[in-house]
């Protein structure tokens, strides 16, 4: 008699479904297992029908790439549709010094005119207490100068790369098994160079050199270049051409493949104060004689860091090989659409957390023909422009001819609470720590991906459940929402501001709708403050900058120094010059009401919930906790408005 079914996967299970199989047969219909022998061969065929249960589906699971788990077999199946994960990156740095020569001679300038900055290791940093070994895969040669008998060569913006250059040699065989890995973990492939010599000559020369290609357009049988795929152990493999797809290399042909293996990310941030020493070596290259290359004695040098570094990253990790390889694929290694913009951008650049890409007629005024980019690093807020130059031009082999692509600060859009909070006392002990739940609580959900990034939302609904859930003794809460910008001032100019918040404000016919802090314009001694006048629709309105007296009494210094749209939620201020701020800082907060709580990062607009500058008001819930059951003294000196303050003045 046959299983009817068989669905059950644990181990308990399938021993019953054993039992019941048999005891539908008359011999064993009244049968005790357990009670007897038969039980150990139950046993080991429910056992052996639970390991073939677990192996099988981890090998259905293992065969997809949404459900694969072991990275070996994740990154093969992306290899299947052309992804190659993103190897460890070397942070860079970018540094400057200048070498002197005491033993050179004027003879000797005739011969040797250039110093060679020899390949390799260059110089080394330190780091959170460890210390990091930078190199460069290339040589760099400067002009020996003659200055009052004092020979020198100035070596500048050198990009050296953290981690070591190493060199890896293979011979081309007969067989069409040999595999050329690089057996190195932690290699940047970005730094691989490949030489190919194939002739017999017995020089110095590597050879000619071969390029990586990520895809086969445009390669046809004699293009020098490889492919590179990620095998197991986070190693790599070189693939050459077979003579119809690239250049096919000749049997007893040399192989050199040069590459820095690199921590990564631990890299990061070593060069401050100018705290690199120098490790290099400098040659002496005679333009006559090649293969003369011997040391120059020099006075160790003091190197200046132009540019700390950046940019280091670990190996892609498996979440999102999973996430970008269709993506990837989906764009065909073309920017077309905003979706290609963004998945590619985040791989040229890894730090990226967060990218709006927004086409140029959606601008205003529109600009045809241009592509604006807005990028959130993972680590600060704004992109340095040695980065926006690398990512514009790894972008070009992307995008298609006659676009433009321009790189935007970032520009954020803060969510801020006023919340009061009410709780039962009798169930906590400290109203500061209940207070502690609640931000640690807020400030989980502020993390999330759901807010912090172009296009996020901030969900009222949500908020108000997460500060009701944080503990058992909180009875309810008021939570009111505004937004803010921070006006980036330009000091001691004439210049205009506008400010998009991207959501329309909500509107008190009698003003005090848009607030700032305090700031000093020319001619005035006195802080001023934005505020506005909404015209008699409610559609627009006036920003006026005024003071507030001694006396308290309000006086307007310029009743028409801007305008505002409370619609499309846009402030322009006009003509002013700004020459310092009330807290020192380089900008103006100027805040809005929202008209939804529903908060929404338009376009390139970044979306950041504030903790720091919300305000959370723990008030005791004098009708919970049982002090009382009318509600006349919670009415008189509990109660707390919905609606924000009309003050002048953002607090």
């Amino acid at each position: 008699m046959p299983f009817t079914k068989f669905t059950n996967l644990d181990f308990d299970q399938i021993k019953t479904s054993i039992k019941d199989y048999l005891r539908a047969n008359s011999d064993f219909k009244d049968f005790d297992f357990e009670g007897s022998n038969f039980s150990v061969l139950i046993d080991t065929l429910a056992y052996n029908t639970y390991i073939t249960a677990f192996n099988s589906n981890m090998i259905v699971n293992e065969s997809f790439l949404e459900s694969a788990t072991l990275r070996q077999n994740v990154v093969s199946l992306a290899r299947n549709i052309g992804y190659v994960p993103r190897s460890k990156t070397a942070s860079t740095a970018d540094i400057s010094f200048t070498v002197t020569f005491p033993d050179f001679t004027a003879e000797m300038l005739s011969r040797v005119p250039n110093a060679t900055l020899s390949a390799g290791l260059i110089c080394v940093g330190d780091a959170n207490n460890t210390s990091f070994v930078f190199s460069t895969s290339e040589n760099w040669s400067s002009p020996i100068k003659n200055v009052n008998d004092s020979y020198s060569a100035e070596f500048s913006n050198i990009l050296v790369k953290q981690g070591t250059l190493l060199t890896k040699e293979f011979t081309k065989e007969a067989s069409l098994d040999q595999k050329f890995v690089l057996d190195n973990p932690g290699i940047d492939t970005s730094t691989i160079k490949v030489y190919i010599d194939d002739t017999t000559d017995q020089d110095d020369g590597l050879g000619v050199e071969y390029f990586l290609v990520d895809n086969i357009i445009n390669v046809d049988s004699s293009s020098e270049i490889y492919l590179l795929q990620e095998v197991q152990d986070e190693k790599y493999e070189l693939i050459f051409g077979d003579g119809i797809i690239g250049k096919k290399i000749a049997n007893g042909a040399k192989i050199t493949v040069k590459y820095i293996t690199t921590d990564g990310k631990e890299g990061n941030g070593v060069g401050k104060n100018d705290s690199f020493s120098f490790a290099g070596k400098i040659l002496q290259q005679n333009p006559e004689i090649i293969s003369n290359s011997a040391l120059l004695s020099f006075t160790t040098p003091s190197i200046v860091t132009n540019i700390t570094s950046q940019n280091g990253s670990d190996i892609e990790d498996v979440d999102s090989i999973k996430y970008f390889a269709p993506k990837i694929y989906s764009s065909q290694f073309r920017a077309v659409t905003s979706r290609d913009y963004e998945t590619i951008v985040k791989r040229i650049y890894p730090d990226t957390e967060s990218v709006a890409v927004i086409g140029g007629e959606e601008l205003d005024p529109p600009e045809f023909g241009t592509v604006s980019i807005s990028i959130k690093p993972k680590n600060g807020t704004f992109v340095s422009d040695f980065n926006k130059s690398r990512i514009l031009s790894q972008l070009k082999q992307y995008s298609i001819s006659g676009i433009n692509q321009k790189i935007t600060d970032l520009k954020i859009l803060y969510v801020e609470i006023d919340s009061s909070v009410y709780y039962n006392s009798t169930k906590i002990s400290s109203e500061n720590s209940l207070k502690s739940s609640v931000l640690n609580a807020l400030t989980s959900y502020a993390n999330s991906l759901e807010v912090n990034k172009f296009g996020g939302r901030f969900k009222y609904s949500k908020v108000l459940q997460v500060i009701d859930k944080t503990n058992i003794a909180i009875s309810s809460n008021i939570t009111k929402v505004r937004i803010r910008r921070d006006l980036k001032v330009a000091f001691n100019q004439f210049a205009q501001y506008e400010l998009c918040y991207g959501n329309q404000f909500h509107v008190n016919s009698e003003g005090y709708n848009i607030k700032s802090k305090g700031f000093y314009i020319s001619g005035q001694t006195k802080p001023v403050y934005i505020t506005d006048v909404p015209d008699q629709g409610l559609k627009t309105g006036v920003i006026s900058l005024v003071q507030v007296l001694d006396t308290g009494e309000i006086n307007v210094i310029a009743k028409a120094a801007g305008t505002v749209d409370y619609i499309k939620g846009e402030i322009m201020l006009g003509t002013v010059n700004i020459t310092s701020t009330l807290d020192g800082s380089d900008v103006v907060e100027i805040q809005a009401i929202p008209e939804s709580n529903d908060v929404v990062g338009l376009r390139d607009l970044y979306l950041n919930f504030s903790i720091s500058e919300s305000t959370i008001n723990m008030v005791r819930d004098v009708i919970s906790s049982g002090d009382e059951i009318t509600g006349t003294s919670f009415i008189r000196d509990f109660y707390t408005s919905s609606y924000l303050n009309g003050k002048l003045i953002r607090e």
